[in-house]
């Protein structure tokens, strides 16, 4: 399985732009700069998009946690904080936060924790990044009905 994204930059880093696109269509001609990174200007950045990734994966990976032990969660809601911080080489990603909110009808909090742990490690998207990852996952009661 290979799934692909392009992005091209023109000018210099300051005062230039870039756009991002993937195969799927989902990014088409997205726009990107230094302001909308490295500062608050409204439009997207490749952290934002790695915490977008990583949130999704590891809510499929705890999902599939949860089946393994007959679970079926009602809804996962996941965050991710990326935090990006300069070091003598450079900015670098130095940690994520995953906080994690879960829906389980009749839910035993320990296996719950378990499978949380498990998703954190095993989801592809933790074990790609070269961070700390952290975790405050916690289990809701009640069911959506």
């Amino acid at each position: 399985m290979q799934r692909k994204a392009s992005a091209r930059w023109q000018g210099g880093l300051k005062d230039g732009r870039g756009i991002l696109n993937s195969a799927s269509g989902v990014l088409k001609e997205t726009k990107y700069s230094f302001t909308t990174r490295f500062e608050n200007e409204p439009g997207t950045n490749p952290e934002e998009l790695i915490a977008a990734a990583h949130a999704g994966c590891f809510s499929m990976a705890l999902s599939a946690q949860l089946g393994g032990r007959g679970i079926t969660p009602d809804e996962i809601n996941t965050e991710a904080a990326v935090t990006m911080e300069k070091q003598d080489a450079g900015f670098a990603i130095t940690a994520v936060h995953l906080t994690v909110r879960a829906r389980i009808p009749n839910a035993d909090a320990a296996q719950f924790q378990e499978a949380a742990e498990a998703a954190k490690s095993g989801c592809p998207v933790s074990k790609v990044l070269n961070a700390k990852i952290t975790m405050n996952a916690q289990l809701e009661s009640g069911s959506s009905a």
